[in-house]
């Protein structure tokens, strides 16, 4: 299992650390570190803090995702979907999150707000070749397989 360094801020104390809601989830909960209540407007967005710093090991990112019954109950969703956190990231975790839906939503202090996934990932180094190797595919995309 891997450990992650990570700092509670004072205005995150109240709600702890990040956890998994159930036994098979694969993204740790943040909640909003606020002291009021947030009124998010249709079409609005506001940055939320989570009352957290993280300390990720190279090679390790951190991505912030929606809560799926949020968007779907809401259309509140993350803005930047997925949002990245870099290993050489300290300052605080925070949440851009958008209004889509057509009523005003109240942010409640401690509310779960995104998911956060830990992933790993490669740095690559660019090899420029004059062409690319042909494939059945090539530059097809876009739906240009159809529907069925």
């Amino acid at each position: 299992m891997l450990e992650i360094s990570v700092l509670l801020l004072p205005h995150g104390a109240r709600w702890g650390l990040p956890e998994y809601a159930t036994e098979g989830a694969a993204g740790l909960d943040l909640r909003a570190a606020i002291e009021e209540p947030l009124l998010l407007e249709p079409g609005g967005r506001a940055l939320v803090p989570t009352g957290l710093a993280l300390a990720l090991p190279p090679g390790y990112e951190a991505q912030v995702r929606p809560r799926s019954g949020l968007a779907l109950r809401h259309g509140v969703t993350v803005l930047n979907a997925p949002g990245t956190i870099d290993s050489d990231y300290r300052g605080e975790v925070q949440v851009i999150l958008i209004n889509l839906g057509k009523e005003p939503f109240l942010i409640q202090p401690g509310e779960r707000i995104a998911q956060l996934i830990i992933a790993r990932y490669e740095r690559i180094r660019w090899r420029l070749v004059p062409e690319l190797e042909a494939t059945r595919r090539a530059a097809g995309g876009f739906g240009h397989t159809g529907r069925l």
